[in-house]
């Protein structure tokens, strides 16, 4: 079908994204920083590219900013983040980002992005600032399209449930239990309902239960 770049440093989620899209029958290569997604990027002509934006050497927009500066962002490019800014989304879209999703990826944002990019639809952000352990979901409003933008004034608004002072992927990785842990006790430890509640196939719903180490004897029931 389609020979799709994704570009993440964090190993579970190159995973993720490459089984769901292999599924689909896609073609996936996978790069965990920006000098391998430079060097797949010149042994490849992606059809779609999707691009973390906080990777340990260069983030992703300002490789975004590299492509389009030396002509070579002719694909569009999908950018993934958990903990993005109103001003990050402005830019990445401002640069030529077709579409911003939220992490975790929720398998239906997923595919219908993919869907859109691949068709050539421009201007579908998918998510234009995602809710993050940061900044919460109701802080901030934001409507970004590539003709114009429009913004509402940013409140920005600290969690106190999640310890702060972690490094970002350990205080990620808090949400992500508790945001999991709060579906399931929702949804009386039913994984089928948990899966479609949070848009994730069963399977890859156990393997980010095992990897956040959520205990599911603690559920009531499983499906």
């Amino acid at each position: 079908m389609a020979n799709i770049l994704v570009v993440d440093d964090e190993l579970g989620i190159r995973d993720l994204l490459s089984e769901i899209l292999f599924d689909e029958g896609h073609q996936v290569e996978l790069a965990e920083n920006a000098a391998q997604a430079r060097q797949a990027r010149q042994r490849m002509r992606p059809d779609l590219v999707l691009l973390d934006i906080w990777m340990p050497d260069t983030d992703g927009v300002s490789l975004l900013k590299e492509w389009a500066a030396s002509g070579m962002l002719n694909m569009p490019v999908i950018m993934m983040s958990g903990h993005a800014t109103i001003d990050t989304a402005v830019d990445a879209v401002r640069i030529g980002a077709q579409a911003f999703l939220e992490k975790p990826i929720t398998l239906q944002k997923l595919l219908k992005a993919v869907e859109q990019g691949l068709s050539g639809e421009v201007g579908k952000v998918a998510s234009a600032v995602p809710p993050s352990p940061i900044v919460t979901a109701s802080a901030v409003s934001a409507t970004v399209a590539l003709e114009g933008v429009q913004l509402s004034e940013p409140q920005i608004q600290v969690d106190q449930r999640f310890d702060l002072d972690k490094p970002l992927r350990e205080a990620r990785d808090a949400f992500e239990k508790a945001y999991f842990e709060f579906h399931l006790v929702q949804e009386g430890g039913s994984m089928t309902r948990v899966a479609e509640k949070t848009g994730l196939e069963r399977t890859h719903l156990y393997r980010k239960l095992k990897q956040l180490g959520v205990d599911l004897s603690r559920s009531k029931k499983t499906a």
